[in-house]
């Protein structure tokens, strides 16, 4: 009989169940539980499994490059930084609305942490997440239009519920002469997202920057235009953290770490 149960949970794939059976009938034996709750236990346990892993999924697809959470955002570090504001975001009411998030600052302020916190939960509520930084997305797209599937990856990017491209002003923007600029790269996947699926973005220059930095004011203009209409956005003016941890580093060893002279174009 317990073979003919393995078999009949194999075909229904409820593995768990299966894994835990001998432990499942033993305790029924002793406890005596009423069906309905013998059924609550053995299915509530194998759904738990099956969402754990939907979840794990979801956040392995979603190329976040680590796990961070809001928890552990060091919120002493970045007293300017209105935390009720930021909570309140972190209930995804903006993704469920479509809108789209910009955050602003210097780098190491601690905008990359947020929004993969942000993509985090997201995950964890159940919605389609993709990260990527702004370079490598644009790389991406380039990609597609040199060996003819820009499209494929055009949906692709459009596809998820809750789109992050992190780190606008950062890295090389690569392109050849025959191609679009990247302001136009990205304002065809932007346009399409727009109204229909939530955008979250950080820059690490001030906006009136990204016509210089993308290639082509005009259409950069176009994209702030869209995003202005339905983006919240928040500015983090504070302090570097990964200056801070490296200064931090230097005095333990007895060095002086290079000073932050960094400034937004």
């Amino acid at each position: 009989m317990l073979e003919r149960l393995r078999r009949h949970l194999a075909v229904l794939g409820l593995t768990h169940t299966s894994e835990h059976l001998e432990a499942y009938l033993d305790w029924a034996t002793r406890e005596r539980p009423a069906p309905s709750t013998l059924l609550d236990r053995v299915f509530g346990e194998q759904a738990q499994v099956k969402a754990e892993r939907r979840i794990e999924r979801r956040i392995t697809m979603s190329g976040l490059p680590e796990r961070k959470t809001l928890e552990s955002f060091d919120w002493a570090f970045q007293p300017g930084l209105d935390r009720s504001v930021v909570m309140e975001l972190g209930h995804l009411a903006w993704v469920g609305r479509q809108e789209d998030l910009i955050l602003t600052g210097k780098s190491g302020t601690g905008k990359s942490h947020l929004l993969m916190a942000f993509g985090l939960r997201a995950c964890q509520q159940g919605l389609s997440v993709r990260y990527a930084r702004c370079v490598d997305l644009l790389d991406d797209l380039y990609a597609g239009l040199a060996d003819g599937s820009y499209h494929t990856r055009l949906k692709r990017w459009c596809a998820p519920a809750l789109l992050i491209i992190d780190d606008v002003g950062l890295g090389q923007v690569k392109k050849r002469e025959d191609e679009p600029t990247a302001a136009h790269t990205l304002y065809n996947l932007l346009d399409r997202r727009h109204t229909h699926a939530a955008t979250a973005i950080t820059s690490n220059i001030k906006l009136s920057a990204w016509g210089r930095y993308l290639g082509d004011p005009t259409v950069a203009a176009a994209i702030l235009d869209r995003l202005s209409m339905r983006a919240l956005r928040l500015d983090i003016d504070g302090p570097s953290y990964r200056q801070h941890v490296g200064q931090e580093r230097a005095r333990k060893h007895g060095a002086t770490a290079p000073a932050d002279d960094t400034t937004d174009p």
